[in-house]
């Protein structure tokens, strides 16, 4: 089929208008935040609200635009709505907007550091698989210290939970003679450095790492679900 130049013209407004409503969707912190809780697994709008400390008018005209564009789905529970990410290709959304912002803005770096200092310190470089592997022979203990919900939703095989209500009293409940990888939602989580600084001070051989669940899915991880059939 040919087109005229005028429909061609057209065709390529319609479709890159399509497109950017997706643009339009994620182009708020507070949105890319929802997107990055809900891929951890399902959230009810108080829930949400609570955790980005937003009224819940607020929460729900956030999840309103991105359920418009169909980037997150809803269902009802009695007098609860419960949200969840639509589709696996928006976690390569997720991903791939927070990759190109660390190669191009050197912002996101430097907001790092001033927060919590040089992680590469403490965060461990190694192949993941193996890394589950280990965990499940117990060479080390692998800690999810996610809150419990997100935990039941989906970890990594031989993954511990520790929520972060408890990472205080997290030495007392761990053997010293192992090394303890935590991990928690992503590299903009910052509980995983938590537990690792707790841990770090008690004298135990502790790191982080980097990545979190929606990456271990991506990356075709075995991800474990407690969550109720």
């Amino acid at each position: 089929m040919r087109l005229s130049p005028q429909q061609h013209r057209q065709f390529k407004r319609e479709i890159y208008g399509e497109l950017a409503r997706i643009g339009q969707a994620i182009a708020n912190p507070y949105r890319l935040e929802l997107l990055e809780l809900l891929a951890q697994g399902e959230h009810s709008v108080e829930e949400l609200a609570q955790e980005l400390q937003l009224p819940l008018p607020a929460t729900s005209q956030h999840l309103r635009v991105l359920r418009e564009a169909r980037l997150v789905t809803t269902r009802r529970a009695g007098r609860h709505t419960f949200y969840r990410i639509a589709d696996p290709s928006v976690l390569g959304l997720l991903r791939a907007v927070r990759t190109t912002a660390e190669r191009q803005l050197a912002e996101v770096t430097m907001i790092i550091k001033r927060y919590l200092g040089d992680r590469s310190t403490y965060e461990l470089e190694t192949d993941l698989q193996e890394l589950v592997a280990a965990a499940e022979r117990g060479d080390i203990l692998l800690l999810d210290v996610r809150p419990e919900p997100e935990y039941r939703a989906g970890h990594l095989p031989g993954a511990r939970l520790v929520p972060p209500d408890r990472l205080a009293a997290l030495p007392s409940a761990l053997p010293r003679d192992i090394t303890v990888v935590a991990y928690c939602r992503g590299p903009h989580c910052v509980y995983a450095d938590e537990a690792v600084a707790v841990l770090r001070a008690a004298g135990f051989r502790a790191y982080r790492l980097r990545l979190g669940i929606p990456d271990f899915r991506l990356l075709g991880l075995p991800i474990v679900s407690e969550e109720a059939a």
